[in-house]
C-alpha cells in the first residue's frame, strides 16, 4: 500500500521560521527608527517654535519701550537723582511713556523699565512708580533663556557709537550736543548663534528737571501725564 501525502500537510521548517522572524524584526526596527526620528523632529520643531515666539516677543517689547522713550529723570529708593536713560554695555534702564491703564488704576502713564542678564536669563524689570521708595518692589519678567551674550551699543546723531549712555551727560562734539539716535542689541543664544537688532529712538520733549526733595510727588505725576499726552498725539 502506498501512502499519499497532501500538499497542505507540510508545515514551515525551522529555517523558514527563522528567516520570517528575521524579516519581521528588521521591518519592526526600521519602523521604530522612523517613528523615533519623527518624534525627535517634532520635539525640535516645538522647541524652536517656542524659542522663536519668545524672540519675537522680546523684540516687540524692547521696540515698544525704546520707541516710547521719554526724557523724564527719576529718584531711586535712596533719594538720588537718576537720568531718564542710563545704560552700559550690559544693561539699560529708561523711562517710557504710553503705559496702558485699562483698569484706570491711580498711577502715571510713564513707566521705568530695566533690561539685564542674570544667569543666562534676560530679564525685563519695571516699577509701579517712577520715584521709588525703600518699599518699592520691582516686577520681573523672564524674556529669554540660554543667553550667552547680551551687549548694547548706542548711536548718536554724529554717527558715532558709544559703549554707554546717560541722558544726564551733555556730551559735546564740535560744539554740538550729542543725541541718542539708535540702540543696537547684540544677542547670542545657544542653538541660534548671533542676533543683532537695531532700534531707532525718538526725541520726545524733555520734562522739567528734578526739583528738590521737598517738592510734592504730585508735581511729577501732573507733569508726567501732561507730557505723555503731548507725545502720544
Amino acid at each position: 500500500m502506498t501512502h499519499s501525502t497532501s500538499k497542505w500537510g507540510h508545515g514551515f521548517t525551522l529555517l523558514e521560521l527563522l528567516i520570517a522572524l528575521s524579516i519581521f524584526a528588521l521591518i519592526a526596527m526600521m519602523a521604530y527608527g522612523g517613528l523615533l526620528s519623527i518624534l525627535r523632529v517634532d520635539v525640535q520643531i516645538a522647541t524652536t517654535t517656542q524659542q522663536l515666539t519668545r524672540l519675537q516677543f522680546t523684540f516687540q517689547r524692547f521696540q515698544q519701550d525704546v520707541s516710547q522713550l521719554i526724557y523724564r529723570p527719576i529718584r531711586n529708593e535712596y533719594g538720588d537723582s537718576v537720568p531718564a536713560i542710563q545704560a552700559t554695555m550690559q544693561q539699560i534702564e529708561l523711562t517710557r511713556t504710553g503705559w496702558r491703564n485699562p483698569l484706570q488704576q491711580p498711577r502715571s502713564q510713564l513707566q521705568r523699565v530695566n533690561y539685564s542678564v542674570e544667569k543666562q536669563t534676560l530679564w525685563r524689570t519695571y516699577w509701579q512708580v517712577l520715584d521709588r521708595t525703600r518699599d518699592s518692589q520691582p516686577q520681573r519678567t523672564a524674556l529669554l533663556t540660554d543667553v550667552t551674550v547680551f551687549k548694547l551699543r548706542f548711536l548718536d546723531n554724529q554717527a558715532l557709537w558709544h559703549d554707554e549712555w546717560s541722558s544726564a551727560v551733555q556730551t559735546q562734539l564740535a560744539g554740538k550736543s550729542l543725541q541718542l539716535k539708535a540702540i543696537e542689541v547684540n544677542l547670542s543664544l545657544e542653538g541660534w548663534g548671533e542676533i543683532i537688532w537695531l532700534f531707532p529712538t525718538t526725541a520726545p520733549p524733555s520734562l522739567p528737571k528734578l526739583p528738590n526733595t521737598s517738592t510734592p510727588s504730585s508735581f511729577f505725576r501732573d507733569n508726567s501725564l501732561t507730557i505723555a499726552q503731548i507725545v502720544l498725539k
